[in-house]
């Protein structure tokens, strides 16, 4: 479909964009608190993408709340969808937003995906995570 085809640029830039990180010597295998992430938002209509990189626990890279999103990414052994949610109202967002995560979490592979009402109810169920 011709309309993917920009996004699809997008997602491959962002992937070629993210570096690969060097081993430190001697490490044999990450913690269960280490991790490397490509955090991306999209709307819903995938009219428009974004990305970030995290690096745990060092709380490296452009992330702009990386120690906290360690923090609570580090509470949730690296899955999204266990992050602690916020109970706070959102009203009917009309902004449908998809986050996703890939990586690695320890010795885990990371491929999560969850699509929100809009921007509020994402940060209530992500908290600093997704704040890019």
């Amino acid at each position: 479909m011709p309309s993917r085809t920009p996004l699809a640029a997008a997602a491959a830039a962002v992937v070629l964009a993210w570096p690969a990180a060097p081993a430190a010597a001697g490490e044999s295998e990450t913690g269960p608190e280490r991790g490397e992430l490509l955090l991306t938002l999209s709307g819903a209509d995938r009219t428009w993408i974004r990305g970030v990189r995290l690096t745990c626990p060092e709380a490296g890279g452009p992330h702009p709340h990386a120690a906290e999103a360690c923090a609570r990414l580090a509470e949730a052994h690296g899955r999204p969808n266990a992050l602690p949610h916020e109970d706070r109202p959102c009203g009917a967002e009309r902004e449908p937003v998809i986050a996703a995560a890939d990586g690695r979490w320890g010795a885990a592979e990371v491929h999560w995906k969850g699509t929100y009402s809009g921007p509020c109810a994402l940060d209530a169920a992500t908290g600093p995570v997704f704040r890019f």
